[in-house]
C-alpha cells in the first residue's frame, strides 16, 4: 500500500468513529510509526509499505478508535519548544498552558531586571560581609543598611531593600513537569521547586527533566499543595484541577476515560483547589510575590472574588488565551 492509501484508510476509520481530528491523528501516528517527520512522508505519498509491516500502525489506529489520546499512544507531547514524555499518570499538556508560562515569564522579567540593576559598589551590611556582589550574599527581601563607597571616596549610608540573586519559583501540581521545565529553560536566574501529590507523575517529570538536561535546575518534591516546601517564594504557579462534578460527567471520552481524574476533578464547585491555593499561599509568598494560576474559562470572576475577599492580593488580573477564553489569573501579595 502507498502512504496516501494508508492515510486515507486510517482517516476514514477515525472519521467514522466521530473523531474530528481524524486526518491529523492519522498523520501523527504514521509519522511516529515510520520514525520520521510528517512532512517527509507527505512529500512522498507513493512510498510503498507492506501490509505485514503495517501491523503496529493498525494497532495504534485501533487504540485511537477507542478514543485513547494520541499523546498516550505515542508516549510523547510537544510543549513550548520541546517534546515531553507522557503516560496515563499525567495530564496531557495543552497549548493553552503555554499562555500560563508566558505570564510567569512577564513577572520573572521584572525580577531579572532588578537583579541586573543591583549596584556593583563595595558595601558592608549587617550580616558582616563585604564585597562587590550584595545579591549573592544577602537573603532576598530583607532590609539592610549598606555603607557604599562612591568614586569620590565619599561614604554615605543608604537603606535599601536587597532584591534576590535568584528567583524562587514554586510549581504546584507539576504533572509531566511541563510548566516547570519551560521556566527552567527560559529563566537563568530561576530556582524552581516542583511538587505533585502523585509519585507516578513525579517519576515522569523527573525523567523529562533528565531528557532535557534540566534536572539540576528543578527540585522535585512529593506532597499536597504547600506541604512539602519550606521558605518563601517570589512566584507560586499552579494549573490545578478545576473541573466540577457536573462538568466532569460531560467531559469527552478521550479525557474522562483516559486522563488521571486526580489532575482534573476539583470537587462539587470546581474552585476548591483555588480557595486552598489563595489562602495558603499567604504564608509561602514573599512580600510583593505573585500567585499565578491557570483557570477554566467560566471561572475568572469567581476566583477573582475569592482573591479579593481574602485581602491578601492586589493587582489582580486575568489573561485570555489565543482563542479568546479567560485562562490565567494572577495577583500580587500585599
Amino acid at each position: 500500500m502507498t502512504v496516501r492509501e494508508i492515510l486515507n484508510d486510517a482517516t476514514r476509520e477515525l472519521e467514522a468513529a466521530g473523531i474530528q481530528t481524524a486526518r491529523l491523528d492519522a498523520e501523527v501516528l504514521l509519522a511516529f510509526f515510520l520514525k520520521c517527520d510528517r512532512l517527509e512522508f507527505l512529500k512522498n505519498p507513493e512510498r510503498q509499505i507492506s501490509k505485514t509491516q503495517l501491523a503496529p500502525f493498525k494497532k495504534m489506529v485501533s487504540r485511537r478508535l477507542k478514543w485513547e489520546p494520541v499523546a498516550y499512544i505515542t508516549g510523547r507531547k510537544e510543549f513550548w519548544s520541546f517534546t515531553l514524555e507522557v503516560n496515563k499518570d499525567v495530564l496531557i499538556p495543552r497549548p493553552d498552558t503555554e499562555v500560563t508560562v508566558e505570564e510567569v515569564l512577564k513577572v520573572a522579567k521584572h525580577y531579572e531586571s532588578l537583579i541586573n540593576e543591583l549596584p556593583p559598589s563595595e558595601f558592608t551590611g549587617d550580616n558582616g560581609h563585604a564585597g562587590l556582589d550584595p545579591a549573592s550574599r544577602l537573603d532576598s527581601g530583607r532590609m539592610f543598611t549598606l555603607r557604599m563607597r562612591g568614586r569620590n571616596d565619599k561614604k554615605y549610608d543608604e537603606t535599601c531593600k536587597i532584591k534576590p540573586s535568584v528567583i524562587r519559583i514554586l510549581d504546584i501540581g507539576t504533572g509531566s513537569g511541563a510548566i516547570a521545565l519551560a521556566l527552567a529553560k527560559e529563566i537563568p536566574a530561576g530556582k524552581i521547586t516542583a511538587t505533585d501529590i502523585s509519585a507516578a507523575a513525579l517519576k515522569i517529570a523527573k525523567k523529562n527533566a533528565r531528557n532535557l538536561g534540566l534536572e539540576k535546575h528543578i527540585e522535585f518534591l512529593k506532597g499536597d499543595l504547600f506541604a512539602p516546601v519550606k521558605g518563601l517564594f517570589d512566584i507560586v504557579i499552579s494549573n490545578p484541577p478545576y473541573i466540577s462534578a457536573t462538568e466532569y460527567e460531560m467531559l469527552p471520552h478521550g479525557v474522562k476515560d483516559f486522563e488521571p481524574k486526580i489532575a482534573l476533578f476539583a470537587g462539587q464547585t470546581g474552585v476548591e483547589f483555588y480557595e486552598k491555593l489563595i489562602y495558603q499561599s499567604k504564608n509561602h509568598l514573599k512580600e510583593d510575590g505573585w500567585l499565578i494560576m491557570e483557570i477554566g474559562a467560566p471561572q475568572a470572576e469567581k476566583i477573582r472574588a475569592i482573591m479579593q475577599e481574602s485581602g491578601f492580593f492586589e493587582n489582580i488580573d486575568v489573561r485570555r488565551d489565543y482563542a479568546g477564553h479567560d485562562r490565567v489569573i494572577k495577583g500580587r501579595k500585599r
